[in-house]
């Protein structure tokens, strides 16, 4: 099984910003952590990353036909961004939300997902666990 785990704008910069929120892992550091929990889960698993709301679609667009699930950190896009929703949508791939926060407990403007509609679930508030939990969940369903 395919996943490929895309990762929105700033999330390249985890371990430098907020720490408070994010927590000290560096982004290289997420990366080899997804990938080996992937693989311990027999899953092929390739992340990329863009802070760039176009590219994030062309990186959703291009995985028709070749992933069987996305995970998907939309960070700041996940509040308003209708064109990654659309794209998640056109595609029909599993899609999995991961937040490292809990955006739920966060500033009102947080709360509110464009994104979620469009996936079979959210993941919020468990650190960089949460992407192992978005990739269990499309490993078993």
């Amino acid at each position: 099984m395919k996943i490929l785990v895309i990762n929105g704008p700033n999330i390249n910069f985890l371990g430098i910003r907020e720490k408070n929120i994010y927590g000290n892992t560096n982004y290289k550091d997420l990366c080899a952590y997804i990938e080996e929990q992937g693989k311990d889960l027999g899953l092929e698993v390739q992340v990329v990353q863009s802070n760039i709301e176009g590219e994030i679609i062309n990186f959703i667009q291009e995985a028709y036909g070749k992933y069987d699930g996305i995970v998907i950190n939309p960070a700041a896009y996940t509040h308003y961004s209708i064109a990654i929703m659309d794209a998640i949508k056109a595609v029909n791939i599993k899609t999995v939300e991961v937040h490292i926060s809990n955006i739920h407990s966060r500033e009102e403007f947080r709360r509110k997902s464009v994104i979620a509609p469009a996936c079979i679930g959210q993941i919020s508030g468990f650190g960089t666990y949460g992407y192992v939990m978005a990739l269990m969940a499309l490993k078993n369903c």
